[in-house]
């Protein structure tokens, strides 16, 4: 894709890689990388797309959170044990340390997947919101594309192993909590029946 698509593609990629879809970011970075190294991507395009699109991405969970995630939280939340008390927690927990999150919940596969939604759901303030997140989005893009422009021969092999890893255990934490989700649900209508 990066080599028939270029740029659009990398973009593309990794707004919906951050929206929640299970594309292995940093190894598209880190071969976006070599690509660069070796002639066959232009530097400023594929940087340009690539800070472009991990805002855009985190940006539009942000949306979505705010959006939809206070809605979602309200009316399923008690099935899960998420009361408005607890948003509001969460709430300002993100005003003192949840900032630093937005920056570092990039190098962690899941988190970072979850931060946007959770500031927008929690109604952070959206310029805090940009500051962080877009400096997290400015050092993810450059540490994985400086990986592979630099180092990238040797590097990849490792990454694309640890990138299928992370994202096995993120699929299987999403299938344990959908599994929980279900069982407490199952578990309310049962005990109403009763009653």
């Amino acid at each position: 894709w990066l080599i028939n698509y270029g740029s659009l593609s990398l973009f593309g990629l990794l707004v919906l890689g951050i929206v929640a879809l299970p594309i292995p970011e940093e190894t598209l970075m880190i071969i976006a990388g070599v690509l660069m190294s070796k002639g066959k991507l232009n530097i400023s395009s594929t940087m340009l797309a690539a800070y472009s699109g991990s805002i855009c991405g985190i940006t539009s969970s942000y949306i979505i959170g705010h959006t939809a995630g206070h809605y979602l939280m309200q009316k399923y939340g008690r099935y899960v044990g998420i009361t408005e008390k607890k948003l509001k927690k969460i709430h300002d927990w993100f005003e003192h340390f949840g900032k630093w999150t937005l920056v570092i919940g990039y190098f962690i596969p899941g988190v970072r997947h979850f931060t946007g939604f959770l500031a927008g759901t929690t109604y952070y303030e959206f310029p805090h919101f940009a500051t962080y997140a877009y400096s997290g989005a400015l050092l993810w893009v450059s540490t994985f594309l400086g990986i592979g422009y630099f180092f990238g021969g040797y590097w990849s092999e490792l990454f694309e192993s640890i990138e299928v890893s992370a994202d096995f255990l993120f699929i299987f934490a999403a299938i344990i909590f959908l599994g929980y989700l279900g069982y407490q649900v199952h578990k309310k209508r049962r005990s109403s029946k009763l009653f």
